[in-house]
C-alpha cells in the first residue's frame, strides 16, 4: 500500500526500544517499526494531560512518521491512514501496558493520554468493539474512498452530540471523563439545591433537568 509505514522488526530497532523503556513490546502489529512506538511513548510521557489526536499525527509526522501525509489539507483517505494507523498502535500499546501492569491508555480524539496502571479499571477505554476494528489491518485494506467519506460523515454526526454532552455536563459542574452514577448524584445534589420548595430558582432546576434529560438519551 503506499505510502505504508516500513515493517516492524530488526535487532537494531528491538534494542532501541529496548534500551528506551525496558517495556514489553507489543505483537500484534506486522507494518509499524519498532521505533514509531518509541516516538509514541516518548510523547505521551511529554504530555501528561493529554493530546488530541491532530496534535499527537502533528508531532509524530515531525518525527519522520507518516510521511505519506502531504502538507494540509489532506485527502479523506490519507487522513483515514493515519488515523487508522496511530489507534492500532495506541491499542496495540495498551493491551501490551495493561498485561504488563505499567499502565493504562486513554485513547479518544479529543484527549490520548497515558494513565497508572489500575486493577480492573476500565472506566476511561472505548468500547472493546472499537479496540477489535482498529486492531485488524482488514478494515484498513477494505476501506474505500466512500466509505471514508460515510466515516467522515458518521464523525461530525458524533461531534454534534458530543459537543450537546459537554455543555450538559457543564450544567451539572462535570466534564469526561464520568460515568453515569456521577451524573446521577450531581443531578439530585443541585436539584435538592435548586428546589423552588428549598429557596432555589425554578429556572436553574429546569436547566439541570433539561441537561440531564440531554445526558441520558
Amino acid at each position: 500500500m503506499p505510502g505504508r509505514l516500513p515493517p516492524r522488526g530488526g535487532r537494531h530497532a528491538t534494542a532501541v526500544r529496548h534500551a528506551a523503556y525496558n517495556r514489553p513490546m507489543p505483537t500484534a502489529s506486522t507494518r509499524l517499526p519498532d521505533l514509531f512506538y518509541v516516538a509514541l511513548e516518548q510523547e505521551l510521557d511529554a504530555h501528561p494531560d493529554g493530546l488530541r489526536e491532530y496534535e499527537l499525527i502533528t508531532a509524530l509526522r515531525a518525527r519522520g512518521f507518516f510521511d505519506f501525509l502531504p502538507e494540509p489539507p489532506a485527502q479523506p483517505g490519507e487522513l483515514f491512514r493515519a488515523h487508522f494507523l496511530l489507534f492500532h498502535a495506541l491499542y496495540d500499546l495498551d493491551d501490551s501496558l495493561s498485561s504488563s501492569q505499567q499502565g493504562l491508555l486513554q485513547i479518544d480524539a479529543l484527549c490520548i493520554r497515558r494513565l497508572p496502571w489500575s486493577a480492573g479499571d476500565n472506566a476511561l477505554t472505548s468500547p472493546d468493539t472499537l479496540r477489535a476494528y482498529y486492531l485488524d489491518w482488514s478494515n484498513l485494506d477494505a476501506t474505500t474512498d466512500d466509505d471514508v467519506c460515510e466515516l467522515l460523515a458518521s464523525f461530525w454526526r458524533q461531534f454534534g452530540r458530543f459537543d450537546k454532552r459537554t455543555e450538559a455536563l457543564a450544567e451539572l459542574g462535570l466534564e469526561d471523563p464520568v460515568d453515569d452514577e456521577t451524573i446521577k448524584l450531581a443531578w439530585r445534589r443541585l436539584a435538592m439545591e435548586h428546589h423552588p420548595d428549598r429557596g432555589g430558582d425554578k429556572a436553574r432546576l429546569q436547566a439541570i433537568n433539561a441537561a440531564v434529560d440531554r445526558l441520558s438519551r
